[in-house]
């Protein structure tokens, strides 16, 4: 019996995806659970699984195109099957008063869909532009207008009608921009329009959490786990979040109510190797779980978004982000909010810096870290927001020696 393979949702926000590489050929075995095909959004760049085992023996888009979510992209047939490529006609049958019928598996190309119809991102795309989409040349199946066209068209017109990459006269190089790099151009210009961003500084001591550190880290590096300043500030945020939940919920796409998450979904946000791009992979049910155990999640998750092994679940769902650009030396920032959730963190640089230690004015040096949250005023106040940081600068710096 034939499968259709469907472009899967990687997100909550995400309406559609962009084929990035097939994985296997048309008349290719292929297992179930096999990685099939590689898309790209603003979330994640995941391999996805074949949902069946047999032949693939129809792929409707290609590499390149942008479907909307849910739409079959590819079929599976049923091993034996006889596969017909696409714009070929099907062998020659002896003549016979009833010929059979070919397998539905392994017809031609569906006919293509109507240049007129586009997905509802793109309509709402072309419309912030205020673009008509049937000005737009569609690359998509059957001349269909995809985000990427818009994107392009709305680059051309920028560059004086052409969006190609070109060498101007004085030697600049203009090199297009990758799926992943356009998706979250969009996700964060989206988030900008739709969140009344507030952002406050709180400067925590990190004395005790270093101490802590410096105990604990041969044990937890002997059972397979990195004691890092994340894991420590992890926790911290968490049991705030469970204390004042407030933070760790969204609201309505009209903005009218608050939508209450029954857990805490741990965002954290990791960068990807050779300036790939940024991904947010999520710890579900981050409230019951330990120091050690939320330093695990956080390196596996990490390591498994960089070498694109991430599974389409593990990138939704997520009700509050941390973002660490202290990594990279970063003092401190303002991040833009995850979408839809209402709130961000932002942990800098851990560094020793002259502080004031004791009511008799005495300075000494002390690892120190400033910590941002982004909150969404529509739904936080900022003295909401500062009891919160308030809460988690406490929890690091009395931090619970007994949890680790």
């Amino acid at each position: 019996m034939a499968t259709d393979v469907l472009m899967p949702q990687l997100g909550e926000s995400i309406a559609e995806g962009t084929i990035v590489r097939w994985n296997k050929r048309v008349g290719d075995r292929v297992d179930r659970d096999e990685p099939l095909f590689e898309v790209s959004t603003d979330k994640v760049d995941a391999e996805v699984p074949s949902p069946a085992g047999g032949i693939l023996a129809e792929v409707r888009a290609q590499a390149g195109e942008t479907v909307p979510v849910d739409s079959v992209v590819a079929i599976i047939g049923a091993p034996g099957e006889t596969v017909v490529e696409a714009g070929e006609s099907p062998p020659a049958a002896e003549p016979e008063p009833e010929a059979p019928s070919p397998p539905a598996a392994v017809r031609p190309s569906a006919k293509p869909r109507g240049a007129g119809h586009v997905s509802p991102v793109v309509r709402r795309l072309a419309r912030e532009h205020g673009i008509d989409p049937a000005d737009v040349p569609g690359t998509g199946g059957g001349g269909r207008v995809t985000k990427d066209d818009i994107l392009k068209h709305v680059s051309s017109l920028s560059t004086g009608g052409d969006a190609s990459p070109a060498v101007p006269a004085d030697d600049r190089r203009i090199a297009p921009l990758s799926v992943m790099r356009r998706e979250i151009a969009e996700h964060m210009l989206r988030s900008r329009r739709t969140s009344a961003h507030v952002h406050t500084v709180f400067d925590a001591d990190f004395s005790h959490v270093a101490a802590l550190r410096e105990a604990h880290r041969e044990a937890y590096a002997r059972s397979g786990a990195r004691l890092t300043w994340l894991s420590f500030v992890a926790k911290a945020v968490v049991d705030a979040l469970v204390e004042m939940p407030v933070l760790n919920a969204s609201l309505t796409g009209d903005g009218t109510g608050v939508v209450h998450a029954p857990d805490v979904n741990l965002g954290i946000a990791v960068a990807l190797d050779d300036d790939d791009g940024l991904i947010v992979p999520v710890i579900r049910r981050a409230g019951s779980k330990s120091v050690r155990e939320l330093s695990a999640a956080i390196a596996d998750l990490a390591a498994r978004a960089r070498s694109k092994r991430l599974t389409p679940g593990e990138v939704q769902g997520g009700t509050f982000t941390i973002t660490n650009p202290g990594a990279f030396g970063s003092i401190f920032g303002m991040p833009i909010i995850n979408q839809p959730q209402v709130a961000i963190l932002c942990l800098g640089a851990v560094e020793r810096r002259p502080a004031v230690i004791d009511d008799a004015g005495t300075i000494a040096a002390r690892p120190r870290a400033y910590l941002t949250l982004g909150f969404d005023h529509r739904l936080i106040d900022g003295a909401v927001a500062d009891r919160f940081m308030a809460r988690v600068k406490s929890g690091l710096e009395q931090f619970d020696g007994s949890v680790l």
